[in-house]
Formats: structure tokens, C-alpha cells, sequence
């Protein structure tokens, strides 16, 4: 009778497992192509979401309509940026920012035409921007760098996917854009150069973990689970000796080569844990994602986009990356 002891025993450890795994709730991330969001695919196939014991479903978007998603309640959190964090608070997707992934450190770009060769020479000619998008908080940024407003420009609506090919239609004098569509205008557009990037205002445009306010309340302890896995990601990033895979892997996720890819990389800022902890602080300016999103709404409610400020400390929660720190020593 040993052997049925055992296979009973043995099919009731089967049983409490499959129920245990049925209890666990499913956390659906939404991401998309930019190199601080297409890490979450490390998580994923290095098994660093296994290792902490969360059940997580990566679910890949286009940047707009990973928005729109979280907006009607198809994902639970969404990596994006800090000021599109606001919008969707703004519009009543409640939400909170859990962890900042990175800063864009020169992927924001704008891209002067063949013969245009600084900001100042945009003077009375037209821009390609996606107007209420960071993008036109970049140039506005610029603009008044260079003793200029938007009333020195004509801003041209384009969506930001097609700035190569507005670039290279030649009805405008540059184009506002992300990588890696900023890239491709680059590339396609012989003679055309870099005017200024978000390298020139470091923090203008953080990325994030936004979390639904519900998922949070409910989950609170797996979205722990989600920052520990995260930051096994940059402990892997900061591995010289993982680099060649991981941009396999990145590159895959996008359908470019890893060479294509690692260019991506050099204009992404990924954060540690220590790192992101001091942008946590709450101070003005773009060196705290408190400062930052304040600007950033602001320029939101001037422009339009919405109607009344957000409340920034409610939509900020630093506990996550601050008790990983603690757990850490």
C-alpha cells in the first residue's frame, strides 16, 4: 500500500498546486516598442517572473492603443511615460506610477531638414509634431532654449510614425519624433540632422509602470513581485556578458537586428533602483518625476489637452522601488 500512499500524496500535492495557481491573480502588463518597455520581454523569457512568484501576461501594443486599452480596463498597468500617465488620469483612467524604468536620453529628437542646421534657423517655417504629445513639449522645450515661442513656428499635426516620410515630403523644415521613428527620418532623409534631443533636457520624459488604481489596491503584494522582476532586468542589462543575447532578444521582440537595436539602446537611460529612488524625491524641475510631471501638466491644461490639474503626489507611489532598496541590504 505504500505506493497508493504515495501516489496520494503525490496527486494532492498536483491538486493544492493547480488550485494555488488558479488563486493567483494574472496581472496583465501592457508594452510597447521603446527599449524601457521592451525589457519587460527579459522578464519574460529569462523566467525572472517565475522566480518571484508572479503570475504576469505581457500583452504588446501599439503606443496608443496600449492607452486606449488601459483606459477600458483590457490590461492592468502600461508602461508609459510620465506625462501620458497624467493624461489617463486626467481623463478619469486612475492610475498610479509605481516605478520609473528610465529617462529617454536623446531617442526624443528633432530632426531638422536637409540646410537646416540649428533651432534658431526654424524661424517662420514649418514642424512636424504630434501636437498635445510629449513631442511638442520637447519643442516647446527647445523653442524657448533658443529666445523662441510657438508663434515663431507653424506646427504641422502629424502622427509620429509617419516622420520619415513627412521629413522627406519636403513640406516641412523638421519633424518632432521618438526612436525609432526619429531614426528613420534620420536615415531616410540624406542630409537631414539631429537639432535637438531629450539628452538636452534630461527628465523632460520619464517611463514608467503605470498601474491601475484598482489592480493596485487588490494586488498590492504581486506588483512587489513585478518591481523585484523588473530590477533582475537591470541587473541583467548592466551584465556586459548578457549584452549579445539581450539584444536578441529586444531585437526579436521589434523585428530589427540586434546591431538595429543596440543604437535604440545608447539614447534610453535605464534606471537602478538607487537611481530612481533619488528622481522619487519631490523637488521642481525635470530631476524629479514630481517636478517633471508638474511641468508636464501644466503644459497639458495650457494647451488644451485637458481642463484641470492633476493631482501629482496621488498619482506617485515610490513604497514599491523604496522596499525593494530595504529588502536589498
Amino acid at each position: 500500500m505504500k505506493w497508493f500512499r504515495h501516489f496520494l500524496l503525490t496527486a494532492t500535492a498536483v491538486v493544492a498546486a493547480a488550485v494555488s495557481a488558479a488563486d493567483e491573480p494574472v496581472l496583465r502588463i501592457g508594452y510597447s516598442d521603446w527599449p524601457g518597455w521592451t525589457a519587460w520581454e527579459i522578464a519574460d523569457k529569462k523566467g525572472f517572473f517565475a522566480k518571484h512568484g508572479v503570475n504576469v501576461k505581457l500583452e504588446w501594443f501599439e503606443y496608443g492603443p496600449q492607452m486606449d486599452a488601459f483606459a477600458v480596463g483590457r490590461i492592468d498597468a502600461a508602461g508609459i511615460s510620465n506625462g501620458d500617465a497624467m493624461v489617463l488620469n486626467a481623463s478619469g483612467a486612475r492610475n498610479i506610477i509605481i516605478m520609473i524604468n528610465d529617462y529617454s536620453n536623446g531617442n526624443d529628437k528633432i530632426v531638422g531638414a536637409p540646410g537646416i542646421g540649428s533651432i534658431r534657423e526654424l524661424k517662420g517655417r514649418k514642424i512636424g509634431v504630434e501636437i498635445g504629445c510629449l513631442s511638442h513639449m520637447l519643442l516647446m522645450n527647445a523653442l524657448a532654449k533658443n529666445g523662441m515661442t510657438e508663434k515663431d513656428v507653424t506646427l504641422v499635426n502629424m502622427p509620429t510614425h509617419q516622420a520619415a516620410q513627412t521629413l522627406a515630403s519636403g513640406d516641412v523644415a523638421a519633424i518632432v519624433a521618438w526612436q525609432p521613428n526619429s531614426g528613420a527620418a534620420l536615415e531616410l532623409v540624406k542630409g537631414s540632422r539631429e537639432l535637438y534631443t531629450s539628452a538636452d533636457e534630461p527628465g523632460i520624459i520619464y517611463d514608467t509602470l503605470a498601474v491601475s488604481a484598482e489592480s493596485l489596491l487588490k494586488h498590492r503584494a504581486e506588483w512587489s513581485k513585478v518591481v523585484a522582476a523588473w530590477y533582475d532586468v537591470i541587473d541583467y542589462l548592466n551584465d556586459p556578458a548578457n549584452r549579445d543575447e539581450a539584444m536578441k532578444i529586444l531585437a526579436a521582440r521589434v523585428g530589427v537586428t540586434p546591431e538595429k537595436y543596440a543604437t535604440y539602446m545608447k539614447g534610453t537611460r535605464f534606471l537602478t533602483a538607487g537611481e530612481a529612488m533619488k528622481i522619487f524625491r519631490k523637488a521642481d524641475g525635470f530631476g524629479s518625476v514630481y517636478g517633471s510631471s508638474a511641468i508636464t501638466d501644466k503644459f497639458f491644461v495650457d494647451n488644451k489637452i485637458y481642463k484641470e490639474n492633476v493631482n501629482i503626489s496621488r498619482c506617485i507611489d515610490p513604497s514599491f522601488t523604496r522596499a525593494y532598496l530595504k529588502g536589498k541590504k
